[in-house]
């Protein structure tokens, strides 16, 4: 099997050249995950892509591929995906978000992998160190969920650039829980990854532009609110919750995740940035009825973080 006759419906000239198709594009990709395609192939067709920029379609096929190529792990209520890279990020706040999510009594399946980010921005890092997995929440890093994938994502140090495969990895949904929230960097991805999901038939998706192109909301920042609720478009927008002017991850102003979460620190600001996370997560899972519902839920999870006693999803 070979890559060749895709390369050349995708770059064979101007005025010939056209995007594949949903089935074209499954096709491509699992000759890439199989491991059979020419190096060369696969770095002319994600560069041409790269430059042209993805279809709607080509993202379902190639999500599509990934999903029917890779086993199952257990399914879970909301997925969760963290492949954020880059040094701008600070504490990764979006990891006490999806704790209190699981202690709300939801399965959440985190799966990632993160490059050139410092120490205090190392999702597993800090898992470990807060003893944040269990009750209901677990991470599954990409290199064992799909070396053949974790390789596609390697590329860029080989490329010096980005390709499709970092939104592809935020459709995965590698669980098949019923809901998934995404974050993405540049916001033309929101339209992209949710229109791609329609095609795939997913149902339950909520998408913002968010730190880093992780699921973590600006607490003092209206957010656009994109995605699907039981297969009817969502396009709206959340008011900000504080009325402060800063960027979501200042390192003048640092943030210690563990103090946070046992209670040593108290910043406003980090403490808006977690309950305004789990409040959208918790509203994509129909925990609470409006924003503001789910808002009031966060905050109480918040506020009872350390009980024992949990409800049932």
């Amino acid at each position: 099997m070979t890559l060749a006759s895709y390369v050349r419906i995708v770059a064979q000239g101007k005025g010939r050249a056209r995007a594949l198709t949903q089935a074209e594009a499954m096709s491509a990709m699992g000759i890439i995950l199989s491991g059979e395609a020419a190096p060369e192939a696969l770095g002319a067709l994600l560069m041409v892509l790269r430059l042209r920029g993805e279809t709607d379609a080509e993202i379902a096929g190639f999500t599509a591929a990934l999903r029917s190529s890779s086993s199952r792990i257990p399914q879970a209520d909301l997925d969760w995906p963290c492949y954020a890279a880059g040094r701008t990020r600070g504490a990764p706040l979006f990891l006490l978000s999806a704790k209190l999510v699981s202690q709300a009594g939801y399965k959440v399946a985190l799966h990632g992998w993160n490059s050139h980010q410092g120490s205090v921005a190392d999702p597993r890092a800090a898992l470990v160190a807060l003893d944040l997995e269990g009750d209901r929440l677990a991470y599954y890093p990409l290199e064992h969920l799909s070396e053949p994938a974790f390789n596609l994502l390697r590329l860029r140090d080989t490329f010096g650039l980005r390709s499709c495969i970092n939104t592809v990895l935020r459709m995965w949904n590698p669980s098949g829980a019923r809901v998934s929230v995404q974050g993405v960097f540049h916001p033309s991805y929101r339209g992209l990854q949710s229109r791609a999901a329609t095609l795939l038939g997913d149902q339950n998706l909520t998408i913002i532009k968010g730190g880093g192109g992780e699921f973590e909301r600006h607490p003092a920042k209206d957010t656009a609110v994109f995605g699907f609720r039981n297969g009817v478009e969502l396009n709206e927008v959340v008011p900000a919750d504080i009325d402060v002017t800063r960027r979501l991850h200042d390192p003048d102003q640092p943030v210690d995740l563990a103090a946070l979460w046992s209670g040593g620190d108290e910043s406003d600001f980090a403490t808006a940035t977690v309950i305004g996370t789990a409040a959208l997560a918790l509203w994509s899972l129909n925990a609470a009825a409006t924003i503001e519902q789910a808002t009031e839920l966060a905050k109480s999870l918040w506020a009872t973080r350390h009980q024992d006693k949990r409800r049932a999803g």
